[in-house]
């Protein structure tokens, strides 16, 4: 029932959607799988655990706080987590104790819990790099992890891995 809920809306929003390109912003797909889900199962945070399980990830218990923090400061839910799977292989590469799989800081910075690096580092995005106009993945990366230039495709990659969306969508 909740898939053809689910097909159902996503034809309505195909139907009103305008063409959005491969670099759309950061916070369409969160807002619009808000939109979409109506029962307190949320797809989301089952989906990315599964898939940080798969990859071993000592993250995958946070799957909800991901999940949350994205949808309180309007990103893509599959974001920050993409970032881990750049920077630290998914947690599985990093300073030890430091919560920093984001490579923050050349991977210098400590933070004080996964909580807290999760908190940090969604609510940075969106202060610091959003709402100052970088509202792709390539336009963030050159903030993020210049001088790459494989960084921002690295990130699409991994966001969809976690979650493919339909093309139109792809970040």
């Amino acid at each position: 029932m909740k898939k053809i809920i689910f097909i159902l809306i996503f034809i309505l929003f195909l139907i009103n959607a305008e063409t959005v390109s491969a670099d759309s912003l950061v916070a369409e797909s969160s807002a619009y799988f808000k939109s979409s889900i109506e029962s307190k199962e949320d797809y989301r945070e089952i989906k990315l655990q599964s898939y940080l399980q798969k990859m071993n990830s000592p993250l995958s218990d946070y799957s909800y706080f991901f999940i949350k923090e994205a949808d309180e400061n309007n990103l893509d839910w599959r974001l920050v987590p993409a970032i881990t799977g750049v920077e630290s292989t998914f947690a599985k590469n990093m300073p030890k104790n430091s919560y920093n799989a984001y490579g923050w800081a050349n991977g210098n910075y400590k933070f004080k819990s996964w909580e807290n690096s999760i908190d940090i580092v969604s609510n940075t995005l969106r202060d610091k790099y959003l709402n100052k106009g970088a509202l792709s993945i390539k336009q963030i990366a050159r903030i993020y992890a210049p001088p790459s230039t494989t960084w921002a495709n690295n990130v699409k990659f991994f966001i969809n891995k976690i979650d493919p969306l339909p093309l139109e969508y792809t970040l």
